[in-house]
C-alpha cells in the first residue's frame, strides 16, 4: 500500500475539517506550512503536542526557495530528506492517520496527498511522585502517572535490556485507548501473551473511561467476582520486579496504576518495603500481613460466635463476653459498627483536605463515645470491629481489603443464623470458592492450592537476594532460572 492517500493538499484539507470538526472544535489545527520548497498542511490537537518543539522545528524549515523541488512521485523522498525528525511513520490508512493526530502526533499532508505522522507528543498531566498507597519508608520516591508514554519510560529505566517489549494498541471503538503490552520476550509466557492479545482484540466498546479497572473486566469477564483477578501497582520498582519474574504489565493510558498478571492471591500479599528491610525484618513483616488478612476475616464472626454461647468458655477466656448488654442485638451492633466504618472511609475520600481532621474528630467522637453512653453500642463490639478494621487496613491492596470485608460480613450473618456450625461451614465454602478460581487458568491459592512446599516456603519467607531463586512457576517463564 501507499502512503499516498489524498489526491492533493485541498483534498487532504477539506477531509481533515470534515472529520475533525474545523470551526467547531477549538482545539484542532489544521494550518498551511512549507518543508522547504514542498508545500505541506500540518494537523495536529493543540493540548495534546509540544507547541514550543513544533514551532521550532517549523521555523528551520521555512521556504527559502533554493532547495530545488523533484517532481511528485519523489515527494516522499524529499520529505524524508528535509524533514528528518525521529518518530516519523508514512500512513497507508485515512482511519490511522486520524487515530494518530488525536492521539497527540502530529500529521503532514504534502501537496500532492501523501501522509506522515509525527511523533511530538506533550500529554497533559502530573509529574511522577511517591504512590499514596505503596509508601515505604526506604526507597524510590517516583511513581506512575496518567502519561503512557511516561510510565513506559520509568519500566525501562529500570530494565535496560533490549529485550524490554512494549506492544502498543488501540483498545475500544470511539475512545481507542492507548494499551501497552510489557513483558520481557525471552522470559514471559507464550500462552499468557496471546491469551492477553486476544482479549483484548475481543473488547468491542465505545470506550474505556475507568482505563485499566474497566480492561480488567472486560479481559477476565469478571460479573460479580468479589476478588480481584490481577495485582494493581502504581510503583515502576514492583512492575520492574514482577517483569523479570515473567509477569506480564499492561499500562493504559490516562491511569496512574499498572496491571500485573499472571498473579495468585499471595501475590496481593506482599509489599515492597518487605524487600527494602533485612531478610529476616521483612519475614516478620510478611507474616504479620498474612496474620491480619486472616484475622481480618475471622476476628469479628470468631467473637461473636463466643461471646453469644459464653456458657461454653473456659473460666481463663471467660472474658471475652459482652459486659454491659445493649438494647441493640449483638449482630446487629456489628453490623452497624462495620457499615459506621466504611461510611468513614468514604467520607474520608469525599472530604477536602482541611476538613478531613474535623470530620474524623466528629465520627470518632459519635462512634466512640456518644454511642456507647445512649447505649446503641456496647465497648466490646467497639473494640473487636475497630481491631479488625485495623487488620482490614494492614492489606496492602485495597480491592482485595475490600473483598475480605464482604467475606467476612457473609461468615458473621452464618455464624448469627447457625451458630458454630454455620462459621464452619461458610468458612469452608468461602475456602472452596476460592479453591475453584482459575483466572488465565492459574489457582488462585497457589502454592496452597494445588501445594507447592518450595514455593509455600517462598511466599513465607522473605529469602535473601543472594539466594539462587527460581521464577514462579505460574507464570510459566520460558527459564525458570534467573541470572
Amino acid at each position: 500500500m501507499s502512503n499516498k492517500l489524498f489526491t492533493s493538499l485541498e483534498d487532504g484539507r477539506q477531509y481533515c475539517e470534515d472529520i475533525l470538526g474545523k470551526g467547531k472544535t477549538f482545539d484542532i489545527v489544521i494550518q498551511r506550512v512549507h518543508i522547504r520548497d514542498l508545500a505541506a498542511l500540518i494537523v495536529y490537537v493543540s493540548g495534546l503536542v509540544n507547541n514550543d518543539s513544533v514551532a521550532n522545528l517549523l521555523t528551520h524549515l521555512q521556504h527559502e526557495g533554493t532547495a530545488h523541488l523533484r517532481e511528485a512521485k519523489d515527494e516522499n523522498e524529499y520529505f524524508y530528506d528535509h524533514f528528518n525528525f525521529q518518530g516519523m511513520t508514512p500512513m497507508e490508512e485515512r482511519d490511522a492517520f486520524i487515530t494518530g493526530v488525536l492521539s497527540g502526533q502530529v500529521g503532514f499532508i504534502t501537496k500532492s496527498g501523501y501522509c506522515f505522522i509525527t511523533e511530538f507528543r506533550n500529554y497533559p498531566g502530573r509529574n511522577p511522585e511517591e504512590p499514596a498507597n505503596e509508601r515505604v519508608i526506604r526507597g524510590a520516591r517516583d511513581g506512575f502517572a496518567e502519561n503512557i508514554i511516561i510510565n513506559a519510560a520509568l519500566v525501562r529505566r529500570r530494565i535496560r535490556s533490549p529485550k524490554l517489549r512494549l506492544e502498543m494498541q488501540k483498545v475500544s471503538t470511539l475512545g481507542e485507548t492507548d494499551v501497552a503490552i510489557c513483558y520481557m520476550e525471552d522470559i514471559a509466557n507464550k500462552e499468557h501473551l496471546e491469551w492477553v492479545k486476544k482479549r483484548l482484540e475481543q473488547i468491542h466498546h465505545d470506550g474505556l473511561t475507568m482505563a485499566d479497572k474497566s480492561l480488567e473486566e472486560w479481559m477476565f469477564k469478571q460479573k460479580f467476582h468479589p476478588v480481584p483477578f490481577v495485582r494493581y501497582s502504581e510503583r515502576p520498582d514492583i512492575v520492574a520486579a514482577h517483569l523479570l519474574e515473567g509477569h506480564i504489565a499492561i499500562i493504559v493510558d490516562t491511569s496512574p496504576s499498572v496491571i500485573l498478571l499472571p498473579v495468585s492471591m499471595f501475590h496481593l500479599l506482599m509489599h515492597a518495603e518487605e524487600y527494602r528491610q533485612a531478610p529476616l525484618i521483612g519475614t516478620v513483616m510478611r507474616g504479620l500481613r498474612y496474620f491480619a488478612a486472616l484475622f481480618s476475616l475471622f476476628l469479628i464472626p470468631l467473637w461473636y460466635l463466643l461471646a453469644t454461647n459464653t456458657e461454653n468458655l473456659p473460666e481463663k477466656i471467660a472474658f471475652i463476653g459482652v459486659k454491659e448488654a445493649s438494647e441493640v442485638p449483638l449482630y446487629l451492633q456489628l453490623v452497624l459498627v462495620d457499615i459506621g466504618i466504611e461510611f468513614l472511609r468514604i467520607a474520608a475520600i469525599h472530604t477536602p483536605t482541611p476538613l478531613s481532621t474535623a470530620m474524623g474528630l466528629i465520627a470518632g467522637i459519635m462512634i466512640g463515645d456518644i454511642a456507647i453512653n445512649v447505649g446503641l453500642f456496647s465497648p466490646e463490639a467497639i473494640l473487636y470491629s475497630s481491631i479488625a478494621a485495623v487488620f482490614t487496613f494492614a492489606i496492602p491492596h485495597y480491592e482485595l481489603s475490600i473483598s475480605v470485608k464482604v467475606f467476612r460480613q457473609i461468615l458473621l450473618a452464618a455464624t448469627a443464623l447457625f451458630a458454630a456450625n454455620g462459621f464452619f461451614i461458610m468458612s469452608f465454602l468461602i475456602f472452596v470458592y476460592l479453591c475453584t478460581l482459575r483466572p488465565m487458568n492459574i489457582p488462585y491459592l497457589w502454592p496452597v492450592v494445588p501445594f507447592f512446599p518450595n514455593a509455600f516456603k517462598r511466599i513465607m519467607i522473605r529469602f535473601p537476594m543472594a539466594d539462587e531463586a527460581l521464577r514462579p512457576y505460574i507464570v510459566g517463564a520460558k527459564n525458570r532460572k534467573r541470572g
